[in-house]
Parts: structure tokens; sequence; C-alpha cells
């Protein structure tokens, strides 16, 4: 990106998307139960509490780490092994600090940051790419959150409910 306000944004709408799914998470976990967030319905899928560890891991590896230039730490098999122990408040905790933290990042990122090239989890990213990364991953995993909140409870979780999404392009 050359431009500065195209970058200013590109930064701007980054953390607004990422900071989106916060509501989303919390309208779902607010419809489970302790024991449903660990629900996996078989051996190919995770569970809610595992995706949400998995997504913290992956933004703090991906913004944090790389483009916030602090030590990668992640274990990401971990995100995915463990079957308990942490409940609802503390999972959402996770999830708002690390957000928080990697939008701060991503506020004070240059333009030299912004361009330059990383190697995160074996694949070259710009800093560009590390956002788009994050933000399509992070939009992946809240649909399945909210999928399984859906089969879980069999509830409408109304993400649009006050607007109109009939209205047609002008």
């Amino acid at each position: 990106m050359q431009d500065k306000s195209s970058e200013q944004l590109f930064i701007a709408q980054s953390v607004y998307y990422i900071k989106l799914s916060i509501p989303r998470l919390e309208k779902c976990l607010s419809r489970l139960s302790e024991d449903q967030i660990w629900h996996k319905p078989n051996e190919n899928t995770n569970s809610i509490a595992n995706l949400i560890m998995h997504l913290s891991g992956n933004i703090r590896q991906y913004i944090i780490s790389a483009l916030g230039e602090q030590p990668d730490s992640r274990i990401r098999a971990d995100e995915f092994s463990v079957r308990g122990g942490k409940n609802k408040s503390a999972l959402l905790n996770l999830f708002n600090n690390t957000t928080d933290e990697a939008c701060a990042v991503i506020t004070n990122l240059t333009s030299q940051q912004l361009n330059a090239v990383y190697l995160i989890q074996g694949f070259k990213h710009t800093g560009v790419s590390s956002i788009i990364h994050v933000t399509e991953h992070l939009s992946y995993h809240i649909g399945q959150i909210a999928l399984l909140t859906k089969l879980i409870t069999n509830t409408d979780l109304s993400f649009y409910g006050n607007q109109n999404l009939n209205i047609k392009n002008a």
C-alpha cells in the first residue's frame, strides 16, 4: 500500500471487522452452558472452547508476535487437545484481551510494517496479508461457533436483528 489515506482506511476497517466478532461471540456464549462450550459433535469437529483458544492463538501468532515483534510462544496443537478447564468467562477474557492487543498493534503499524514480509507459520506474508488472513480466519471460525450454537440451542442469534437486509443496492 502506498497512499497514506488508503493505509489508514485499511487499518480502520480491519480493526472494525476484528472487533465485530466480539459481540457475536458474546451472544453465542450467553446462550450456552459451561458444558456446551466443550461439546464436540464428533472427533472431526472442534468444541466452541477449542475454537476460541485456536482463534486467540492464531491472532497472537500472526499479529501480536509477527507484526508486533513479540516472541512466538504458540503451541497450536494444544488449542485443539484441551478438553476442559476454562470457563466461558476465562475464554471470553482471553479472546477480548487478544483482540484488543492485536487491534492496538494494527492501529500503530507503519507503512513499512504493512509492506514488510514476515515468515509466519512457515508462510511468507506481508503485514497487509497477515491482517487479511486474521480477519478472514476469524470470520470463518466465528461462523462455525455461530452454527454450533444454533445447532446446540436451536435459537436464532439475530446478528442483524435490527437491520432490514432486504434493501436493494442504489
